[in-house]
């Protein structure tokens, strides 16, 4: 059958599609395959599409969406999971706003019910030059490679949380800023969390030669198992792009289901590491965090920011009380990227280009 979408999510960004798309109706039921549906409803809060460009886009009833099977387990948004079967006219759920499409089954009360989507197929493509014989999409076409278990001797500037929107990104986002003004050729990339662009985006705007995510290798949501080697195929891709040096944010908190741990636990993806940024929504996260990461992963922190140091109670409280120094990202950036300069010790490589 062959369909003209509204919209196409950012989650199917490695398979290149047109508005007019083949679908079939057999469906596959696994994280990474590409369906097409139908929006049933209208929302006025959390009621948009990141498109493949980043850009957001309203949704409203009718529209016909191009999106991915993925789960979620997300803190302050939907949780969800893809069933074991999927047929067309089933009505499954928008679980966040890069296209990943499952049944939800827990909302958020400040977000409302989730999108329902009428599932009118699996999408198609032709990868055989002249053939008729369509093959189900998945955004593990056309992927970066994680097959490695190596890193190479670049210095990687980790950017963790205690939970989503601790500041992570805005963390990230100006040691980008700072480290490619003093010369760096920086690459940015999101090693964990659900698909969507924006924090990549975010990145290049403030100065990344290049930002990558987990969904550049082919993964919807990260998870426990994959995420450590995707971050190594990451790290490795940005390296051999000519990064200098790598900021990685890791997406959710370090007690989060998307696989952070794991990453913390990697001796090969440590011990790259030029410096951790921790960022906490208050001081006892600070706190937590600090015993964590020295007691279960034998990581120390190299300066706090986030929420917790948005005035002097909690700047003072993690200086005084936890011997860490605490930087806030957004009012002093250039502070952050000095101490983080310093901490790399000579091993930042000016650009050439």
């Amino acid at each position: 059958m062959r369909l003209t979408v509204d919209k196409i999510a950012s989650a199917t960004r490695n398979v290149p599609l047109r508005r007019d798309v083949r679908v079939g109706d057999e469906i596959i039921p696994r994280a990474g395959y590409l369906v097409a549906g139908r929006v049933r409803g209208e929302k006025t809060v959390y009621n948009q599409l990141e498109d493949p460009h980043g850009r957001m886009v309203t949704l409203h009833d009718g529209d016909v969406i191009v999106g991915v099977l993925g789960h979620r387990n997300a803190l302050h948004g939907y949780s969800g999971v893809v069933p074991e079967s999927v047929r067309p006219g089933d009505v499954l759920q928008l679980l966040n706003l890069g296209g990943v499409i499952g049944r939800c089954t827990s909302e958020n009360p400040d977000l409302g019910r989730p999108f329902d989507v009428e599932v009118l197929g699996a999408v198609l493509v032709f990868p055989e030059f002249e053939s008729r014989q369509g093959v189900s999409a998945h955004i593990g076409m056309n992927a970066i490679a994680c097959d490695g278990n190596t890193v190479p001797d670049v210095p990687v500037i980790y950017v963790a949380g205690t939970c989503m929107s601790s500041g992570k990104t805005s963390a990230a986002c100006r040691l980008v800023r700072q480290l490619s003004l003093r010369g760096a050729a920086v690459g940015g990339c999101k090693c964990t969390g659900v698909s969507l662009r924006r924090d990549a985006l975010a990145m290049m705007d403030y100065g990344a030669r290049w930002a990558v995510t987990f969904t550049d290798a082919g993964i919807v949501t990260s998870s426990p198992e994959n995420s450590a080697p995707v971050a190594r195929g990451l790290i490795a891709h940005l390296a051999r792009q000519g990064a200098g040096v790598v900021v990685a944010e890791l997406g959710d908190g370090i007690f989060g289901e998307y696989g952070v741990q794991e990453i913390l636990a990697d001796a090969v993806l440590m011990q790259r590491s030029a410096a951790m940024v921790l960022c906490a929504n208050d001081p006892v996260g600070a706190w937590g965090a600090r015993e964590v990461l020295r007691d279960r992963y034998g990581l120390g922190i190299d300066v706090v920011s986030g929420p917790t140091t948005d005035n002097a109670v909690g700047t003072r409280f993690v200086r005084e009380q936890l011997g860490l120094a605490a930087i806030n990202a957004r009012t002093h950036g250039h502070e952050l990227g000095a101490l983080i300069a310093d901490k790399l010790n000579g091993r930042l490589k000016r650009s050439v280009a």
